[in-house]
C-alpha cells in the first residue's frame, strides 16, 4: 500500500501505539506498515486514521503543532490581494480563510485546479477519430472525473482550518462563520484521540439580535450573547444510512435560500468527508417580528454529522440538552440495530419527531411524538408538516437550552477550563467584573475612572481656550489658563486610583499569552455587563426622539415640548455615562500618565511606575487592538499620551513605516463593517450613537510585500459618522469638520463612505470631506482619496454607474465652490482641490445583506467589491512613500495642534515639512560650504600667482573652470540629496528653489573672489615700491656682511670678536636705512575721526571718544531728532505748535524707531565692508579711509532725511554714530596696521632677521662655499612665505573641521541661533541679550569668533597643532621634491644657477608668494653646485619648519594672518551671508539663508514683544503679547507696512524666562515697566533655567 510519509501528532489509541507505516520517503528509505492487534473494525478506523493524517498534512504541512496564528493570517500578502476561483490543494486554507475573513460565505465553495486539469487531460486522451464513434456503442463513451472521489471536501477544509487555528483565529473564524449565517461547530471530536471538545471560547463574541411580539402586539428587540441565551433547542441526528438530507431539510426550516448547514448537494461535497463524522452543528433561527417568521421566537438548532449509532455521547448530551429531538432513520423496525436507542428516546419525556425516509406517509402524532414519511413526498410539504410538528413540540416542552451549561457534561473537554490560559484570563476578567457589582452603570465612569470625566473635559475646554484667544490682555489670559489646567492635572493627580484600573494594570503586566485572553474576556464581558442597559437607553431615547420630532412637526412650541427636549438631554447623558469598554479603560490610564507626567511624580497606590503605562497600549496596538486617537466623548486628542504610545511602538517595533489610510462616512453608513471585513480588525460595530472620535489600527505587512510596496504596516484610522446628531440633538458641523480635516490630513488615502445614492444625504457630507481636502491644498498636503458608494441596488449596470459618477463630480464642483467661499479659495472645481479621476477613483458596493437581516447571510458580491477595493488600496499606497512613525508623531501634533486655533491654515505647522526643509538647509549648508571652501583654496593658489607675477589678470570665467569639478560634485550631491533621501515627495517641492540659490551662492563667490584678486592686481603696482625697497635693504645686508666677513676670515674661532663686530655692523646699516626711509608712524583712529568730523561741524566734545554710546541698544531714538519745519501758508502756525512740541521732547512712534533701528544696522554693515575691502595689512593705512567712511554715513543720514519723515537728526546722531561705528572699526584699522608695519616697516622686519643675517655672516666667516650659502639665503627667503602658506591651510583645515565636529556650527543657520541663545542663557549677561536683540549679525560674529577661540584652546594640541604639523610636512615635501627636480632640469638642460632658481620658483608659485625677483642683487653668479645646493635646503629647511612649528600657538592665527584669511572670519562669511531682517514687533531674525530673497520673510519662533521695547497704547506698561497671539485676537496695532509670513510656532519658554530674570534691566533700559496689562504672569516664574535652555533643544 503506497502512502506518504506522515507523523502522528495527537497520542493515538492504544491500537496505534505501534503503527508502522511503509513507502518510499523523500529519501528513499522503506518504511513497513503493520498494526498489532488490531481488530477488524480497528482496522477500518487506523485506515481512517491514516486517510486523516495525510489529509491535514497535505493542507498543513507544517503540522498540528505549528498553530495558525491570527496575527499571520491578517497580514497583507501577495495571495490576499488576489482573488482565488480555484486553488492548489496547499493553498486551499489560505483561500478559505481569505474569503471566510471577507465574510463571503462562497469560501465554502472550493475548486481545485488538479481537478480542473485531470478534466482536460482525460478529454485529450479519449479523442477518437469521426469513423469510430458510435453513438449506441458503450465503449465509445468516457467517463467524467468524479471529482467527489478525489476532491478535498470543503467541510474537511473547514474543519482542519479549526484544528490548526490558535484561539484568537478559532474565535475569529467563528465569528465569521455566524456572520455568514453558516451553522457552528458545537461539539468536536479530536480527529485521533475522539475526545470530544466544546470550544466554548470561539462563542464567546457571538451576539445574536432578533425581534419578538409581546401580548400587546408590540415589536420588542432583543440582544444577546448567543453563550447566555435561553431558546429552546431542536436536535437532528439520523441512525443508520438515509436517502434523504437531514442538513438539507434543516436548511428548509431556518432559510431556504442559504445552505446554513452543508449538506451532499452543495457544490464541492463529496464522498471523502473525513473530518465531520462526530461534529455536532448549531444555528440559530432569529425571527424579524413579521408575520412571515418561521417561529415566533429565537430557537436553537443542532446538528450531529454521521450516525448517531456511532456517536453515542454526542447522541446523549444533545437528547439531555435539546427541547425537541428529531431522528432521521429509513423506518421503524424492530430488527434494526439501532431500536433499543430509538425506544429510549421514545420513552423520554421530551418531544420527539421521527423523519422516516422509506415511509410515504404525512404526519402523525402519538402524544407529544410525531412521525413523518419522507418518501416520494414534495420538500415543501414535508417542511411545513415538519414546522407544525415543532412548533406543537415546544407546547409540550418547557426545557430551555442555553449553550454555556453544555460545558456542565463532564466526559467532554471544555476549551475554557483544560488550558490554563484561557481558564486564568477568564478568572481574572471576572474577577475584574466583579468590582463593578452593585454599581449602577450610569455611575460607574464618574466614580472608578475619574480621571476622564468632568476633570478631563474641563482640561480640554481650557486648552481649546488657550489656543484661541480673545480680549486685550492675552498673555495675562493665557497664564491664568495654563494655571488652571496645571490644577486640573493636579486634581486628576490627586485622584484615587480605583481598584478596577489597578487589578488592570497589574494584569497587563503579566506574559502576552494571558494578556490577549484576558483582554479578549475582559472585552466580552464589560459587553455583556453593559449591553442590557443600553438597549434600554437606546430605546427610550428613540421613543423619546419621536415624541419630540412629531411636535416640531405639528408647530408645537409649548413648555411640554421644552420638557421633552430636557428630558431627550437627561437620557443623551445617561447614555454616554452608561457606554463602557476597553477604550474607556485605557482612556483613564492615559489620563493616569498624562496627569502623572504634568506633575512629575508617580501616582500615589499606583503600583508600576507612571513611565510604563504607555507601554502596554502600545503591546496592545501591536496585538491588533485599535487605539483611541482622538477621545469620543471630550473630541479631543489626548496629544501627550498618543505621543507616548508612538513613542512606545517605535522602541518596540523601531521606526517602522507606515501609509495611512483614513475613512469617513455618514453615520451607520457601514464604515467600520466594510474595514473588519476587508482586514480583519477589531473596530467596534454598532448603531448607537454614543460613541465618537477616531481609533488607529495597525496591519503588518508580509516580508515579502514589503518589497514591492515599500512599507511595513498599513495604519487604519476609523471614525465616528460624520453628519450625525449629538445625543442632546445639537448640531455637530464644526466637530464634523475638526474630524475630517484631521483625519484627511492624517491619511495618505482617505476613503469616502457614501451609503445609497440619495444626493440630498451626500451634500452634506461631501462639503465637509471637500473643504477638509481643500485645507491640505492650502497647507501643502497631498492625500488622495476614493469614494466607496455602499448600498447600490446594481452595480453591475455600466451606464447607470457612469450616470452616478458624472452626478458625483457635479455635486463634488459644487461643493467645492461652497467651500471655497468658506477657505478664502479661488477653487472652481473638484480637480482644483485634488487629484481626482472619477472613472477609477469611485467604488460601486452591492448591498451588505441577501435578504433581510437577521437571517441574511452577507451579499458575495458585497465582499467580491471589498476585495477589489482592498487590491486599490494597496496599488494605491505601493505608489506613497508612506510616512514613518516618528513622522506619523509629528503629523498628528502638528494637525491637532493647527485645528485647536481654528484658524488651520493660518496655524498648521507641518513638522515633515519643517524637518524636511532643517535637513535641506543643512545640506545646502554643506553644499555651499564645498564651494565657499574650493574658492578659498583656488583663491590662495591665484593669489600666490599674482604676487609671484605668473598672472597679469583674472576673470570670472577663470574662477568658473577652477571651480568646474566642485560644482559637478556638488550637482550630483544634490541629486543623490533629492532622489534618494526618505523624504524626496516632501522635498520635491523645493529642489528648483534651492539650484537656483546654489547657482546664486557660486556666482556671488566667483563674483566676490573675482573682485578681490582684481583689487590686489591693482594693489600690486602700490605695493611695488615697497616690496623693491625691503628687497633692495635685504640683499644690500647681504653683500655688506659677505665683505665684513672677508675682512674676518683669519678670526673664524672667536665667536666674541666676530659677534661684536657684526652687532656694530647690524647697527651701523640700520642706522643709515632709518635715514634714507622715512619711518612708518602709528596711526591715531580718534585723532583721524574728530579731524574728519571737524569738516562737518565745527566743535567735538572732547570726550566723546570715552563716552561712545551703543547706538543698537539705546532705548529710544527720540533724543536724536527734531521735527522739521514747515514751508506754505500754514508753516508759520505748524513751526509754532511743533516748537511748543520740542519743548516737552520729540516722542519717535514705534515705526520711527524701528525705521531708525533699520538705518543704524544697514549702515554698519556696509561700513563693516568697507573697512574690511581696504585691505590696510597691505596697503597701509591713509586718513582718506576715514574721510570715505564719513561720507557714506553722511549720505545714508541725508537720504533717510529725505523721505517722507517728519523729523530731521540732530548733530549729535551723525557724531555719536560715527564715534560707535569707528569704535567697531578701530580694531580692524590698528590690528591690520600693525601687520603691516611688521611686514613693511624696516626696523621691525629687519629686526626679525638679525639672527638669519648672523648665521650667514658666520657661514661667510667660516668660507662655505658660494652653493652652500645661496642654499641658506633661499631658506631663510622661504621662512615668512611658508609660515603664510601652512597658516592660512591651517585656518582652512580648522573651518572645515570645525562644520563638522562643533555642535553649534555643524549644521545651518537656525541651529548656529540655537546655541548663541543657549550661551547667552548660560551666561546670563542682559547687555549682551539687548545687544542680539538689536544686533544680531553682531552677536552671530562675536558667538563664532568666541567658539572658535574656544575650540583651538581645547583642542590645541589634539586636532589643531597636528593639522599645522601636516600641513607643514606637506609643503616641506613639495620645496624638496621642487629643489629635486630643480637640480635635475639644470643638469638636463647644462644651465645655470638663474634657470635653477627660475625652476624652482615657478614649481612653487602655486602654493608660496615666493619668486626670482626676491633675489634681485644677490650675487650668486658662482653657484655652480647644485646637489650642494639642494642638499643645503633640504638640511636647513627642517630647521625651519621647526622653527614655524614651535612658534605656533593659541594666538598665532591673529599675529601672522589677515582677518579674512582667518578661522573665525571664514565661517563668519559662511553663516552671515543671509537674511537679517527681524520682525518688526519682536525681533525675531529671518532664518532664509540668502540675502534679499524672494518672498516674504519667515521665523520658526516669535517672541514676547516687550523684550523689543513695545508697551501698552496710552500706558507706560511693556507688553508681554507674543506677536502671534496678538495678530490672531482684536487688538490694534500702532504700525503699519508690514510683510512677515508667520509660520512660527509661537514663543519659546526660554524668552518668557529671560524677561522674568531680566524684568529691572527692561524696565530700566526701556523707561517702561511690566505692571498693570503688564504684569508677568506667575507661571513665567516657574521657569527655571534649566528648562529656559532644554526649550532651545527642543524645538530648535
Amino acid at each position: 500500500m503506497s502512502m506518504r510519509k506522515v507523523t502522528l501528532f495527537l497520542s493515538p489509541p492504544h491500537w496505534l501505539m505501534h503503527l508502522k507505516l511503509k513507502n518510499s520517503d523523500p529519501d528513499g528509505e522503506n518504511m513497513d506498515l503493520r498494526a498489532t492487534r488490531t481488530q477488524p473494525d480497528q482496522h477500518l478506523r487506523l485506515e481512517k486514521t491514516i486517510k486523516i493524517k495525510q489529509l491535514l498534512d497535505k493542507l498543513h504541512p507544517r503540522g498540528r503543532n505549528h498553530k495558525l496564528r491570527a496575527a499571520d493570517v491578517l497580514q497583507i500578502t501577495a495571495h490576499s490581494l488576489q482573488c482565488h476561483e480555484s486553488c492548489a490543494e496547499q493553498e486551499l486554507v489560505k483561500n478559505y480563510l481569505q474569503k471566510l475573513l471577507m465574510m463571503n460565505y462562497r469560501a465554502r465553495n472550493i475548486q481545485t485546479k488538479e481537478t480542473d486539469e485531470q478534466h482536460h487531460t482525460q478529454e485529450r486522451d479519449n479523442d477518437l477519430s469521426e469513423d469510430e464513434e458510435d453513438i449506441f456503442d458503450e465503449r465509445c463513451w468516457s467517463g467524467l472525473p468524479n471529482t467527489s472521489l478525489d476532491s478535498v471536501h470543503p467541510m474537511d477544509v473547514q474543519m482542519a482550518v479549526f484544528h490548526f487555528a490558535d484561539s484568537v483565529l478559532r474565535q475569529m473564524m467563528i465569528t465569521k462563520l455566524s456572520q455568514c449565517q453558516f451553522a457552528l461547530p458545537l461539539l468536536i471530536p479530536d480527529p485521533f484521540t475522539q475526545q470530544i471538545q466544546f470550544p466554548l471560547w470561539t462563542f464567546r463574541q457571538i451576539n445574536k439580535s432578533w425581534k419578538i411580539r409581546n401580548i400587546d402586539n408590540k415589536i420588542i428587540s432583543q440582544v444577546q450573547p448567543v453563550y447566555k441565551a435561553e431558546t429552546p433547542m431542536v436536535s437532528f441526528f439520523r441512525f443508520g444510512s438515509v436517502s434523504s438530507s437531514k442538513s438539507q431539510l434543516m436548511n428548509s426550516l431556518i432559510n431556504e435560500k442559504h445552505h446554513t448547514f452543508f449538506h451532499r448537494n452543495c457544490p464541492g461535497s463529496s464522498k471523502t468527508r473525513l473530518l465531520m463524522d462526530g461534529v455536532v452543528e448549531i444555528t440559530w433561527y432569529c425571527p424579524s417580528g413579521k408575520d412571515t417568521d418561521t417561529f415566533t421566537d429565537c430557537v436553537a438548532f443542532c446538528n450531529l454529522h454521521g450516525d448517531a449509532g456511532d456517536n453515542e455521547k454526542q447522541l446523549k448530551i444533545l437528547t439531555e440538552i435539546s427541547s425537541v429531538n428529531v431522528v432521521l432513520l429509513p423506518q421503524l423496525d424492530k430488527n434494526d440495530k439501532n431500536a433499543i436507542k430509538i425506544r429510549e428516546l421514545y420513552r423520554d419525556k421530551k418531544p420527539l419527531i421521527c423523519l422516516l425516509t422509506e415511509d410515504e406517509s404525512a404526519a402523525k402524532q402519538m402524544k407529544e411524538k410525531y412521525k413523518i414519511g419522507l418518501k416520494n413526498r414534495n420538500q415543501s410539504d414535508v417542511s411545513v408538516e415538519l414546522r407544525r410538528a415543532i412548533k406543537d413540540c415546544f407546547s409540550y416542552s418547557a426545557s430551555m437550552f442555553r449553550l454555556q451549561d453544555v460545558s456542565n457534561h463532564s466526559d467532554i473537554g471544555v476549551d475554557e477550563e483544560d488550558d490554563e490560559y484561557y481558564r486564568r484570563g477568564r478568572e481574572a476578567a471576572q474577577q475584574m467584573m466583579s468590582l463593578l457589582e452593585n454599581k449602577p452603570l450610569t455611575e460607574i465612569k464618574e466614580s472608578l475612572l475619574p480621571c476622564q470625566g468632568k476633570l478631563w473635559h474641563q482640561w480640554c475646554q481650557k486648552n481649546k481656550e488657550l489656543h484661541r484667544p480673545q480680549g486685550e490682555e492675552l498673555e495675562q489670559e493665557i497664564s491664568v489658563k495654563q494655571i488652571e489646567m496645571k490644577n486640573i492635572r493636579e486634581q486628576q493627580h490627586e485622584s484615587h486610583i480605583s481598584e478596577f484600573i489597578k487589578f488592570f494594570i497589574k494584569q497587563m503586566n503579566s506574559n502576552a499569552a494571558f494578556r490577549m485572553l484576558f483582554l479578549k474576556f475582559l472585552g466580552i464581558f464589560m459587553d455583556e455587563f453593559t449591553s442590557a442597559d443600553l438597549s434600554a437607553l437606546h430605546h427610550k431615547y428613540d421613543e423619546k426622539w419621536s415624541t419630540v420630532l412629531e411636535q416640531k412637526e405639528n408647530h408645537d412650541k409649548s413648555e411640554q415640548l421644552k420638557a421633552e427636549q430636557t428630558e431627550l438631554e437627561r437620557i443623551s447623558e445617561e447614555l454616554q455615562a452608561a457606554t463602557l469598554g476597553l477604550e474607556h479603560i485605557m482612556r483613564e490610564i492615559g489620563q493616569i500618565y498624562e496627569s502623572c507626567l504634568s506633575v512629575k511624580k508617580d501616582k500615589k497606590d499606583l503600583q508600576f511606575p507612571f513611565s510604563s503605562l504607555p507601554t502596554l497600549a502600545a503591546e496592545m496596538m501591536i496585538s491588533g487592538y485599535p487605539l483611541e486617537l482622538m477621545d469620543g466623548d471630550a473630541a479631543h486628542v489626548p496629544l501627550i499620551w498618543i505621543t507616548a504610545v508612538l513613542d512606545e511602538l517605535i522602541q518596540k517595533l523601531g521606526d517602522q513605516r507606515v501609509f495611512v489610510l483614513s475613512v469617513l462616512g455618514i453615520q451607520s453608513s457601514g464604515k467600520s463593517t466594510m474595514l473588519n471585513a476587508m482586514f480583519g480588525l477589531e473596530f467596534a460595530v454598532s448603531a448607537g450613537r454614543c460613541t465618537r472620535g477616531a481609533f488607529m489600527q495597525l496591519i503588518k505587512v508580509s516580508e515579502e510585500m514589503k518589497q514591492q510596496i515599500k512599507f511595513d504596516y498599513i495604519l487604519v484610522v476609523d471614525t465616528e459618522g460624520l453628519r450625525a446628531l449629538e445625543l442632546n440633538g445639537r448640531s455637530t458641523r464644526h466637530h464634523d469638520n475638526e474630524l475630517a480635516t484631521f483625519v484627511v490630513g492624517l491619511g495618505h488615502l482617505t476613503l469616502i463612505n457614501i451609503f445609497g445614492e440619495n444626493p440630498s444625504d451626500m451634500q452634506d457630507i461631501l462639503q465637509i470631506v471637500v473643504q477638509a481636502f481643500l485645507r491640505m491644498k492650502k497647507v501643502k498636503l497631498t492625500p488622495s482619496c476614493m469614494f466607496v458608494h455602499q448600498n447600490v441596488s446594481d452595480v453591475t449596470a455600466g451606464e447607470k454607474n457612469m450616470e452616478g459618477r458624472r452626478r458625483l463630480l457635479e455635486t463634488l464642483d459644487e461643493m467645492t465652490k461652497l467651500a471655497a467661499q468658506e477657505e478664502d479659495s479661488d477653487a472652481q472645481c473638484f480637480s482644483d482641490v485634488i487629484n481626482f479621476d472619477v472613472r477609477h477613483d469611485v467604488k460601486y458596493f452591492a448591498q451588505l445583506w441577501e435578504g433581510s437581516p437577521p437571517m441574511a447571510p452577507p451579499n458575495p458580491n458585497y465582499c467580491e467589491n471589498l476585495q477589489e477595493l482592498k487590491e486599490t488600496i494597496i496599488s494605491q499606497a505601493s505608489k506613497s512613500g508612506g510616512m514613518m512613525l516618528n513622522q506619523l508623531k509629528d503629523r498628528i501634533q502638528d494637525l491637532w495642534e493647527a485645528l485647536l486655533n481654528e484658524q488651520f491654515v493660518f496655524s498648521f505647522r507641518n513638522s515633515l515639512e519643517i524637518s524636511a526643509y532643517r535637513r535641506l538647509e543643512t545640506e545646502y549648508s554643506k553644499w555651499s560650504w564645498t564651494l565657499r571652501s574650493a574658492m578659498l583654496e583656488i583663491e590662495n593658489k591665484l593669489h600666490n600667482q599674482i604676487e609671484n607675477e605668473s598672472i597679469y589678470e583674472v576673470s570670472e570665467g577663470d574662477l568658473k573652470s577652477e571651480l568646474k569639478i566642485k560644482r559637478e560634485e556638488v550637482k550630483k550631491s544634490m541629486s543623490d540629496f533629492f532622489d534618494k533621501d526618505t523624504d524626496n515627495v516632501i522635498l520635491l517641492q523645493w529642489k528648483e528653489s534651492f539650484e537656483i540659490k546654489v547657482k546664486e551662492i557660486q556666482g556671488t563667490i566667483v563674483r566676490k573672489t573675482n573682485t578681490q584678486l582684481n583689487e590686489i592686481l591693482q594693489q600690486k603696482d602700490l605695493k611695488r615700491t615697497i616690496d623693491a625697497q625691503k628687497t633692495h635693504h635685504e640683499n644690500t645686508l647681504l653683500e655688506k656682511s659677505k665683505e665684513l666677513a672677508l675682512k674676518h676670515k683669519d678670526k673664524t674661532n672667536d665667536e666674541e670678536t666676530l659677534k661684536r663686530e657684526f652687532d656694530l655692523f647690524w647697527e651701523e646699516r640700520v642706522k643709515k636705512i632709518k635715514k634714507e626711509t622715512p619711518p612708518i608712524k602709528d596711526i591715531d583712529i580718534l585723532r583721524d575721526v574728530k579731524k574728519v568730523i571737524r569738516g562737518f561741524y565745527e566743535r567735538v566734545p572732547v570726550d566723546t571718544w570715552k563716552g561712545i554710546k551703543d547706538m543698537f541698544i539705546i532705548p529710544s531714538y527720540s533724543d536724536y531728532v527734531q521735527l522739521k519745519k514747515s514751508r506754505g501758508i500754514t508753516g508759520p502756525v505748524k513751526n509754532a505748535i511743533k516748537a511748543a512740541q520740542q519743548k516737552f521732547g520729540c516722542t519717535l512712534s514705534e515705526e520711527d524707531e524701528m525705521q531708525i533701528g533699520n538705518l543704524i544696522t544697514s549702515i554698519a554693515q556696509q561700513t563693516d565692508k568697507m573697512v574690511k575691502s581696504f585691505d590696510v595689512a597691505k596697503t597701509g593705512y591713509n586718513i582718506s579711509y576715514i574721510y570715505q567712511l564719513t561720507d557714506y554715513i553722511k549720505t545714508r543720514i541725508t537720504e533717510y532725511e529725505e523721505r517722507q519723515v517728519e523729523y530731521v537728526f540732530k548733530s549729535e546722531f551723525f557724531i555719536d554714530l560715527v564715534f560707535y561705528l569707528f569704535k567697531i572699526a578701530n580694531k580692524t584699522f590698528t590690528d591690520q596696521y600693525r601687520m603691516f608695519r611688521e611686514a613693511n616697516d624696516p626696523v621691525f622686519y629687519l629686526e626679525k632677521k638679525r639672527e638669519e643675517y648672523y648665521s650667514i655672516f658666520q657661514k661667510f666667516c667660516q668660507g662655505a662655499t658660494s652653493a652652500a650659502i645661496f642654499g641658506e639665503i633661499i631658506c631663510q627667503k622661504l621662512k615668512e612665505p611658508i609660515q603664510q602658506s601652512v597658516y592660512k591651510q591651517t585656518a582652512r583645515d580648522l573651518a572645515d573641521e570645525m562644520r563638522s565636529n562643533c555642535p553649534s556650527l555643524n549644521g545651518n543657520r537656525s541651529n548656529l541661533e540655537k546655541h548663541t541663545l543657549k550661551r547667552l542663557a548660560e551666561k546670563e549677561k542682559f547687555y549682551n541679550y539687548l545687544k542680539y536683540i538689536k544686533n544680531p549679525r553682531n552677536r552671530f560674529k562675536s558667538f563664532i569668533r568666541n567658539e572658535v577661540d574656544q575650540y583651538i584652546r581645547t583642542c590645541f594640541f589634539t586636532s589643531v597643532q597636528p593639522k599645522m604639523k601636516q600641513n607643514i610636512e606637506l609643503l616641506q615635501k613639495k620645496i624638496m621634491t621642487a629643489a629635486h627636480g630643480s637640480t635635475e632640469h639644470v643638469q638636463e638642460n647644462s644651465g645655470d644657477v638663474d634657470l635653477w632658481l627660475r625652476f624652482f620658483t615657478q614649481k612653487l608659485s602655486d602654493v608660496l608668494i615666493f619668486s626670482v625677483k626676491d633675489f634681485s642683487g644677490v650675487k650668486r653668479d658662482d653657484v655652480d653646485d647644485f646637489k650642494l645646493l639642494e642638499d643645503v635646503i633640504i638640511k636647513d629647511l627642517l630647521s625651519v619648519m621647526s622653527d614655524i612649528n614651535r612658534e605656533f600657538s593659541t594666538d598665532s592665527f591673529n599675529k601672522i594672518l589677515a582677518l579674512s584669511n582667518r578661522p573665525e572670519e571664514i565661517l563668519i562669511d559662511h553663516f552671515c551671508q543671509c537674511c537679517w531682517v527681524q520682525c518688526p514687533f519682536c525681533a525675531a531674525v529671518c532664518t532664509n539663508t540668502i540675502e534679499n530673497h524672494d518672498g516674504d520673510h519667515s521665523v520658526p519662533f516669535h517672541r514676547i514683544i516687550g523684550i523689543n521695547g513695545w508697551f501698552y497704547h496710552g500706558t507706560r506698561n511693556l507688553s508681554i503679547n507674543i506677536c502671534t497671539s496678538s495678530v490672531a485676537s482684536d487688538n490694534h496695532f500702532f504700525t503699519n507696512d508690514l510683510n512677515d509670513s508667520d509660520d512660527s510656532d509661537d514663543e519659546l519658554p526660554h524668552w518668557k524666562w529671560f524677561v522674568v530674570r531680566f524684568q529691572k534691566s527692561l524696565e530700566k533700559h526701556y523707561r517702561k515697566t511690566f505692571q498693570g496689562s503688564g504684569r508677568i504672569p506667575n507661571v513665567w516664574r516657574q521657569i527655571t533655567k534649566q528648562e529656559a535652555i532644554e526649550s532651545l533643544d527642543k524645538n530648535f
